[in-house]
Order: C-alpha cells, then structure tokens, then sequence
C-alpha cells in the first residue's frame, strides 16, 4: 500500500500528469493514477519530493467541490 509522504519519484509504474492548461511556469499540481487504485499528487517543482496519496472517493469529492465553486474565495 503506498502512503502520504512517499518520494513521488519511487511509486512505481506511475506516469505523472499536468493539466494542459500548464504554461510550464513550475507553478503546477501533476496527478498520476496508482496501481492500487487512488490518486498520487505532487508538486511539479519537486519531483522527487513527497506525493500525496488520495482514494478514488476523497478526488472525486474534491473535483465537485471544485466544479460547484466551493474553494474560489481561495484566489479570489
């Protein structure tokens, strides 16, 4: 089982991902799917940092908060 806090560059077999919105500006979140199912994130200015490990349920709650507006007092 992978947990918070692994080097994001030892999960094996992932193939992390930005958003195509990306303009390469180091300021980005990459996401990449786990074997085991869940989320691994981590910042893309230090791969080799620590990822953070999320169930398929905790990203999708997140995504709709997202969608629904919920966290836009954060950069607003």
């Amino acid at each position: 089982m992978i947990r918070n806090g692994v080097q994001a560059d030892g999960i094996q077999g992932a193939v992390w991902r930005k958003a195509r919105s990306s303009v390469g500006n180091g300021n980005c979140v990459e996401v990449t799917k786990l074997p085991e199912g869940g989320v691994g994130m981590r910042n893309s200015r230090f791969p080799k940092g620590p990822a953070l490990i999320f169930t398929e349920g905790e990203v999708t709650a997140f995504f709709e908060a997202v969608r629904g507006k919920e966290f836009d007092y954060l950069i607003a």
